[in-house]
């Protein structure tokens, strides 16, 4: 008797990262925030970004933008109803998200890191290790958190010739995992 795959979510997110409210900047209003999404130049673009201290926190809010600029490696964001410094303090720590309907639209071969939660992760050799639990997203390269019932937890880096093969449909990861990774 062959054993299920974990359930994966179906479902979207409702909600995309895009930063994190660092700090308000100035005293017009503006956020300093850092930036979390591979789209920063998108955030412009958009009508409506939403704040909440989590994806899940039931209380989001709705602002519309005004304009973002770049400076150094953060984004100055300004939202049409934060005027002042007071007003841009309450934002600190707030994470500015996009909904997933307005999130930009992805490439051939490209998918968002909350698709591959759940994911059955396989050596090139047909071993199974386990399903992803989490990415780490490191400065550089993301990490696959792999819980394994044969080996614990797994920490995959994920690297061109580490991560061999990604089906997002099959729900199916390959890798080729470097000498050592693993323990006897």
């Amino acid at each position: 008797m062959s054993k299920q795959p974990p359930a994966r979510t179906p479902n979207p997110p409702r909600y995309l990262l895009l930063g994190e409210v660092l700090r308000p900047h100035g005293v017009r209003g503006e956020l300093r925030v850092r930036i979390l999404t591979d789209f920063p130049d998108r955030i412009g673009d958009l009508d409506t970004v939403y704040l909440a201290s989590s994806p899940d926190d039931p209380n989001v809010t709705a602002y519309e933008v005004e304009g973002i600029r770049f400076h150094q490696d953060y984004g100055l964001l300004k939202l049409k109803t934060i005027d002042d410094r007071d007003a841009a303090e309450l934002m600190r720590q707030l994470l500015v998200m996009v909904d997933i309907e307005n999130a930009v639209p992805l490439e051939e071969g490209e998918f968002y890191l909350y698709q591959l939660i759940g994911m059955r992760v396989e050596t090139q050799a047909g071993e199974a290790l386990g399903t992803i639990s989490e990415v780490l997203e490191t400065g550089a390269n993301d990490v696959y958190i792999v819980q394994s019932p044969r080996y614990g937890e797994i920490l995959i880096p994920v690297l061109e010739h580490v991560v061999v093969k990604t089906d997002i449909d099959a729900g199916l990861i390959i890798v080729v995992l470097p000498e050592g990774l693993l323990p006897e």
